[in-house]
């Protein structure tokens, strides 16, 4: 299963990144930040912001995702 999780930085998406490799699902974590690549363990990163993505770069994204997670913030600074 190809499991894409928007906000695939934060802790809760990092746990579930491991829990779906270690079940030898494919996991891909949309992050904002490409410093963050390599935090996450087993998980193939994409790199995009979605407050600024167009419609055509999440679809790009999320394309061939059996499900899709968002366990993103609200941003930086926001509560």
């Amino acid at each position: 299963m190809r499991v894409v999780i928007a906000g695939g930085h934060g802790k809760i998406a990092r746990k579930l990144s491991a829990l779906l490799v270690a079940r030898g699902d494919e996991a891909v974590g949309i992050i904002r930040n490409p410093d963050h690549a390599d935090d996450l363990s087993g998980a193939q990163p994409v790199v995009l912001d979605l407050e600024a993505a167009s419609v055509e770069d999440v679809a790009d994204a999320v394309r061939g995702a059996d499900a899709a997670v968002f366990a993103a913030g609200a941003g930086p600074g926001s509560g």
